[in-house]
């Protein structure tokens, strides 16, 4: 094994320029590979940290406008929810659902402080909401189960709006705010990416609507889901429900007006699945290139030892010696040189990691994470090194097969 070792040395060292043009190839496609890998795992992985802070089996029903006539109601009719919808789908739906509750808006109330105001209103919610929303606690705490039963006058303030009741930087949880004419209490301070609602207990938003049982929307946490086929049917089941319930056609989409989270959270799945195949197929085309130039190579050593392989057969050498030699120097190259393009490719990695370490906004996890390689990546791509370096000898040295001795040595 040692002389088979430095016989290739030997081939590799006579033949310097051709070797390192070719092996560039293969450096190239292997750089490319990793780093386009690495961009695809961070995207990967600032998507699924998104989702790991909400409830990804959560569906959102608003009531919207009945477009079918209904059993001789006709169309264009407004579906206004209860609360008691809730507690229905909690006991129709019991085998898909896993709790049900109900929130409520007043868009048109001003939150405001001596400082400064806010014209958005309020959403009244319960304490699951904030695994539904996905909002990110900074400061202080969310509504909690004491809240819901006590109606405390408390809110949670979005972090730009908490900056501008109080000013950048300045503390706000324990402070006070105006609602409308009542005074709450800041008890919390949250971020979240698109959400800048002001948010206070839901049985309070009820209270200062009067007690009305109607309700803006429901959050809706379905268990069991495992395809999007599952979330589908699930969907499909709710409206069947509540259309008993609000006389309109099951099959009116637009008479509900459902965020199906599920669905979303597969559909991005099979997106990022695509795309890590796509940049896989890349890479391998890449790198393809660089595997004909191996075996265009090894097919010119082969035409250059056609003497040297004839006396090899001539004093006894067996097939599968010339094979295994033709083949493990093709191998050697590969491998040599992808490595090469390994390591090139993690410094360059690093250095993407180190450009876009800054967080997200407010110091939270931005959609690009972490984009590096792991050793499951190195390990799978020294496979394909390998695989492609004998695919690369295997034509050469399948040819070299067919030399006969006689006609080798009369070679010049």
């Amino acid at each position: 094994m040692i002389d088979l070792f430095n016989e290739i040395l030997a081939t590799l060292r006579f033949n310097k320029l051709r070797t390192a043009l070719t092996g560039f190839a293969v450096s190239w496609g292997i750089f490319l590979l990793i780093v386009l890998l690495a961009v695809s795992n961070g995207l990967v992985n600032g998507v699924t940290g998104m989702f790991s802070q909400r409830d990804k089996e959560v569906m959102s029903i608003t009531g919207g406008w009945a477009q079918k006539p209904y059993k001789g109601l006709k169309d264009e009719r407004s579906i206004t929810l209860k609360e008691s919808d809730t507690e229905l789908l909690e006991s129709r739906n019991g085998n898909i659902v896993a709790y049900a509750v109900p929130e409520l808006s007043n868009d048109s109330v001003v939150i405001s402080t001596q400082k400064d105001y806010l014209t958005g209103g309020y959403k009244g919610v319960y304490p699951q909401s904030q695994r539904s929303d996905g909002t990110t606690m900074e400061e202080g705490r969310y509504i909690n189960d004491n809240d819901i039963e006590q109606g405390r006058r408390v809110i949670v303030l979005h972090r730009e709006n908490a900056n501008t009741l109080f000013g950048v930087g300045e503390p706000a949880v324990g402070k006070f705010v105006r609602v409308g004419d009542l005074s709450f209490t800041v008890v919390g301070i949250y971020f979240h990416e698109w959400m800048r609602s002001s948010i206070i207990p839901y049985t309070t938003a009820k209270a200062l609507a009067g007690g009305s049982e109607n309700i803006r929307r429901m959050q809706v946490k379905a268990k069991g889901l495992s395809t999007v086929e599952d979330a589908n049917e699930a969907e499909n089941e709710f409206r069947s429900t509540l259309g008993n319930v609000h006389s309109f056609d099951p099959t009116d989409d637009s008479a509900l007006w459902i965020w199906n989270r599920f669905r979303d959270f597969a559909t991005t799945n099979t997106a990022l699945s695509t795309l890590t195949l796509a940049v896989w197929i890349i890479g391998l085309l890449t790198l393809l290139s660089g595997i004909v130039g191996v075996s265009n190579i090894m097919f010119v050593s082969v035409r250059e030892r056609t003497h040297e392989i004839g006396v090899r057969r001539a004093i006894g050498a067996r097939p599968v010696a010339i094979l295994r030699q033709i083949i493990l120097e093709s191998v050697a190259i590969t491998t040599l040189f992808g490595y090469v393009g390994i390591v090139l490719g993690v410094i360059v990695t690093q250095l993407i990691a180190h450009f876009t370490l800054s967080p997200g906004p407010q110091g939270h996890p931005p959609i690009f994470k972490d984009p590096s390689v792991d050793l499951s990546i190195a390990l799978q791509v020294t496979v394909v090194l390998v695989i492609t370096g004998c695919l690369a000898g295997l034509f050469p040295a399948l040819k070299s097969l067919k030399i006969k001795p006689v006609e080798a040595l009369r070679d010049e």
